[in-house]
């Protein structure tokens, strides 16, 4: 039995691609049997952290209510619309503008102050969006883990022209969905999206929440924000990726790539528990799971596109949509959808279905998550990308030829996604590349090697 000294506390924010993988660990951790666990995260999340108890429990510690104007699943549709622009560069100063919100940062701050302040954690692992809890750690000098459920270059390349970064001054900059190598063209767009995310901040309507900034880091004794302090500081980086998946560079040895953070499949219930959903799939030999998780908002246009071109894989695939309930009014008639089409408002496990043998191909909007998890199970990918790091797991998945990318992704044409899905199904070495990098991120531990890695801290012994 694994036991620690003091306490270890996870930090995460409460949205699904970030907070995940952090559960997954914790309750490996939890099963072990090593004491003291805690969770510091939004209240909505609370009974998902209880949930996490195995030989030793995994207390919960509230970060109070979700706030809106950080989660991207509560922003308005006008917000929306603007993170999920066509233009790279501007859907990726549009997640700046809202999310760069100092007062709520300190107020979580606050809140995880008081919490440790109870704890007294020997280490933090904190996810790597979480910003104000990187500087608690700091601040307090408690030792940390930093979380990363990202291509590795994601957060070791710099945005700023002239910061330091761990990667070379000709890699894509994150966000910019920009290949590797690149040919003249590209490496002066690259540079240009450093220089205009610079200039943002130069802006004299940025210019007031960098002055707010300083005030409450003044007010509050946290060192001055940088950029790199996160990776240069932490004890451990823990990468739910590995360098296969990214574009090659050197990776510093502070930085452990782990694959995805699975947890033990099956994940969910079996038979008529799980509606059903596991007999349709031993019935059928090939289909195509579409999850565009869970901020993705689709239109009517685009839904019954979607539903137009299961229409036309009828008779050769069947397809599985989770589409969640809150769109489902966006259907045309039941009994007008074609036959091999089977809507899921919730699966169980998303994991279970991309295990399943009968998934042939993963439609997904290329999430962090998403697009490691369906290589994990050697499912080659069609991607239609919603946002930010989307564009660049995208392009990466194209690139290795495990995936191919929409070309007009905002409108969903059938014609365009059909041509893609046929591509990928039709030409068994999507599958092959997809299996080999599977091989690998299973190679890599998961888990078991993150729970290990933790253990094996010097703060911990």
């Amino acid at each position: 039995m694994s036991t620690a000294q003091r306490p270890i506390l996870f930090v995460s924010l409460p949205e699904s691609g970030l907070l995940n993988p952090m559960l997954v660990l914790a309750r490996e951790l939890a099963q072990r049997g090593t004491a003291d666990l805690w969770f510091a995260t939004d209240e909505p999340r609370r009974t998902d952290v209880q949930r996490l108890a195995g030989r030793t429990p995994v207390e919960f510690a509230s970060l109070g209510e979700v706030f809106s104007e950080l989660s991207a699943v509560s922003w308005d549709d006008r917000v929306y619309r603007e993170v999920t622009q066509p233009s790279r560069f501007k859907a990726h100063r549009a997640v700046i503008r809202q999310s760069y919100r100092p007062d709520l940062q300190a107020e979580k701050y606050r809140r995880l102050e008081s919490a440790v302040e109870k704890i007294g954690p020997a280490l933090m692992v904190i996810e790597s969006m979480s910003s104000f809890a990187v500087d608690l750690a700091l601040t307090k000098n408690i030792p940390f883990v930093l979380s990363v459920p990202f291509l590795p270059s994601n957060v070791l390349t710099s945005h700023n022209p002239f910061g330091t970064s761990y990667t070379p001054k000709s890699f894509p900059v994150p966000h910019s969905g920009l290949p590797f190598p690149m040919n003249f063209r590209q490496r002066l767009g690259n540079h240009l999206f450093k220089l205009r995310t610079l200039a943002l901040f130069l802006n004299p309507s940025m210019g007031k929440v960098l002055s707010e900034d300083a005030r409450i880091r003044k007010e509050l004794g946290l060192p001055a924000p940088s950029p790199m302090t996160r990776i240069d500081r932490a004890e451990m980086i823990l990468c739910n990726s590995v360098p296969e998946l990214d574009y090659p560079f050197e990776v510093p040895e502070k930085m452990k790539l782990v694959g995805a953070v699975m947890p033990p499949l099956p994940e969910g219930p079996a038979g008529a528990a799980d509606g059903g959903l596991g007999t349709w799939l031993d019935a059928r030999s090939s289909v195509v799971y579409m999850g565009f998780g869970t901020i993705t908002r689709l239109t009517r246009h685009q839904v019954g596109a979607l539903v137009e071109v299961a229409r036309r894989l009828d008779g050769t695939h069947d397809i599985l949509w989770k589409l969640p309930e809150e769109q489902q009014h966006l259907l045309p008639a039941r009994e007008s959808l074609p036959g091999n089409l089977r809507i899921e408002s919730w699966v169980p496990s998303q994991l279970d279905v991309l295990a399943h043998p009968a998934v042939k191909v993963f439609f997904t909007h290329g999430g962090g998550n998403g697009f490691h998890e369906g290589v994990y199970f050697g499912k080659p990918l069609v991607v239609r990308p919603l946002w930010v790091d989307c564009f660049d797991q995208a392009v990466r998945g194209q690139d290795f030829g495990i995936s191919l990318t929409l070309d007009r992704p905002q409108t969903i044409d059938p014609d365009d996604v059909v041509d893609k899905l046929t591509r990928v199904l039709g030409d068994p070495s999507f599958r092959r590349r997809a299996e080999k990098l599977g091989e690998l991120q299973r190679a890599a531990g998961g888990r078991a090697a993150a729970a290990d890695l933790i253990l094996d801290l010097p703060a911990l012994r």
